[in-house]
């Protein structure tokens, strides 16, 4: 099941998305997510029209999908970027695909016209993964994030929705 994240949900949340801040190239950031940075993140997004949504099966998150503006300024108003994040024993069993069609389907009803992802160039299952949803390659920006002493590539790919 598809729904909107709450306050319960967050220690799931932070038990799943923490782990890849700390120990993975995922994220270039390395400031692991917290109770009240999540409860800023969300309640934000929501008064911008925004969301963000957890996959739950059996009283159990599997992963999150959220979304806001690509980049600030009014002429970026339809332009979306997302983050979808899953527990590692949610990965390949439809979950990502759903928190996807749910986070887009939200994105389209609010006026969105493209979203971007914005995914680490050796995250090659994160760049696959989002191929088969229909996002193009449309960029590669090398060494624009570091992280455990390395530079990093960031692939950005946008769908039209």
């Amino acid at each position: 099941m598809i729904r909107p994240a709450m306050p319960e949900d967050f220690p799931a949340i932070l038990a799943f998305w923490n782990p890849m801040i700390r120990e993975t190239t995922v994220t270039f950031s390395s400031e692991e997510k917290t109770v009240p940075g999540l409860e800023r993140m969300i309640g934000a997004r929501r008064a911008a029209g925004r969301e963000f949504l957890v996959a739950e099966a059996d009283g159990a998150v599997l992963g999150l999908a959220t979304y806001d503006q690509f980049r600030g300024g009014n002429g970026y108003l339809h332009a979306m970027e997302h983050t979808i994040i899953l527990a590692a024993g949610a990965r390949g069993r439809g979950t990502g695909r759903a928190l996807m069609a749910a986070i887009e389907d939200h994105a389209r009803a609010g006026g969105a016209h493209t979203m971007v992802a914005a995914v680490s160039g050796e995250n090659e299952a994160g760049i696959a993964f989002h191929r088969a949803l229909g996002y193009e390659l449309v960029g590669r920006m090398p060494q624009s994030g570091r992280k455990f002493g390395r530079w990093l590539d960031l692939v950005l790919l946008q769908k039209i929705l």
